[in-house]
């Protein structure tokens, strides 16, 4: 996970300092140290972390920290507020054009993800009622084009796109087809290069001046920390680009790229990649990004996750089938689908507070997959009164599954064990108290949760 080495030093530094009942400055000066090297670590540029750690001290050996009441809490609440407005305050969202089609210049190095997280930020717009349109500018990386219309396909989103003709003028016309066939926004995939160069500059100075976009969009790769940092730097001189989006955020990313990026340009992070799914792209939040780094969880990210797995009306179908104690198997195996489209165990246990210091607790994340297996290899009616389900038919959902019959055995007893707890909820009354066991509450009692 993204930040992890990052988030454990620092929470030893601060784990030293909740130790002490009082604080000296010396005690304040230690831990800063401390900081720095798990930031210069993290491949965070070295005038960042000079900067950053000068203004977090100078307010940390304040008289009213030193002596506040739990000045080990200050000192953690001066960095998350330090750290929050390193990556920019506050969550920002791309400037839309009320005039016309809004055009979005994706620009970044040849391997940044420029093409796949593009298609990610269209389809975001698209479901949040957009109409947006993928433009090929891409005519000189082998299958480019035909990579931005596969994306586009899986996601609904048409691409326009005219072959290896010149760029500039694919950028023009494609503007004049947005606005014959109603499209408000245009997302550019540009080309990139293994590094910069002044062919690639020219040519995306050239599109910007044609179409003279919106807003020009830097893709940066956040798992090679530094040289993001100087490419941006590279690319902010030469367009003068309006935002930044980090991609592969979920892999073994050091941080470097998210905390300096910011600082060095000037300007926003606006979306981060998060999985390999065309749906996994989120707007970058920097005070959610510096709790998850701090250690403290990321809860408004997996309420919100949890909302968008959330269906009203198979909950509204739920709770009367609940009421009337009619839980089923097949129940169970929805609630498991909404609970997996959230992401792993793991993604989602280090968004709770204190998830990232349970990072050895030894998640089995195939658990969910074979509870799944089960209740897939029984028949319709066995998931619906699962009484009739005696040794051969467990024989056969074993076999079916690629599980032992005691899994089997598991799972059905696991059931029955929730449905007379459901029995408790059930009567006068029964919707409140259904509200307090939770969404998921059930999902405690079943093989590996």
């Amino acid at each position: 996970m993204a930040f992890e080495g990052l988030t454990e030093k620092i929470s030893a530094a601060f784990k030293k300092l909740r130790g002490k009942g009082r604080l000296k400055e010396s005690d304040v000066k230690e831990a800063m140290r401390e900081i720095r090297m798990a930031l210069l670590e993290a491949d965070v540029s070295y005038k960042v972390v000079k900067d950053f750690v000068k203004s977090v001290t100078d307010r940390c050996v304040g008289t009213d920290v030193l002596e506040a009441l739990s000045p080990a809490q200050m000192i953690v609440k001066i960095v998350d507020e330090e750290l929050t407005a390193l990556m920019g305050s506050e969550a920002r969202h791309i400037s839309t054009n009320p005039n016309g089609p809004t055009v979005v210049m994706l620009v970044g190095l040849q391997g940044a993800g420029k093409t796949t997280n593009g298609s990610k930020l269209a389809g975001l717009m698209k479901r949040q009622g957009r109409n947006p349109l993928l433009v090929a500018c891409d005519i000189y990386r082998p299958a480019a084009i035909q990579q931005l219309k596969v994306c586009g396909e899986k996601l609904g989103i048409p691409v326009f796109e005219k072959g290896q003709t010149d760029p500039v003028q694919i950028a023009k016309e494609a503007l004049s087809y947005a606005r014959q066939h109603g499209h408000d926004m245009v997302f550019l995939d540009t080309a990139g290069r293994l590094h910069v160069d002044e062919v690639l500059m020219e040519e995306l100075k050239n599109i910007k001046s044609t179409v003279k976009p919106d807003e020009i969009m830097l893709v940066v790769d956040a798992m090679t920390g530094q040289d993001a940092v100087n490419a941006a730097q590279r690319f902010n001189e030469c367009l003068d680009i309006d935002s930044v989006m980090l991609s592969k955020l979920d892999g073994d990313a050091r941080g470097g790229a998210a905390l300096s990026v910011r600082a060095i340009t000037g300007k926003p992070i606006k979306f981060a990649g998060i999985g390999e799914k065309l749906e996994d792209i989120e707007a970058f939040h920097p005070d959610r990004m510096a709790s998850r780094i701090l250690g403290m969880g990321d809860m408004l990210s997996l309420i919100e996750k949890a909302e968008k797995a959330y269906d009203a009306e198979k909950a509204a179908q739920m709770e009367e089938r609940l009421r009337s104690n009619k839980f089923t198997l097949q129940d169970f195996y929805d609630q498991l689908l909404q609970l997996k489209s959230m992401g792993s165990m793991q993604e989602l246990l280090a968004q709770m507070p204190g998830g990232m210091n349970m990072k050895n607790i030894q998640l089995d994340e195939k658990a969910m997959s074979r509870t799944e297996a089960i209740i897939l290899s029984m028949t319709p009616k066995e998931r619906e009164n699962p009484n009739i389900i005696g040794a051969s038919r467990k024989k056969r959902i074993a076999n079916g599954s690629g599980v032992r019959v005691e899994d089997v055995n598991r799972l059905l007893k696991s059931f029955d064990q929730m449905k007379s707890m459901i029995k408790q909820f059930s009567g006068p009354g029964a919707g409140k108290k259904m509200k307090r066991m939770g969404r998921f509450g059930g999902f405690g009692g079943f093989p590996g949760f």
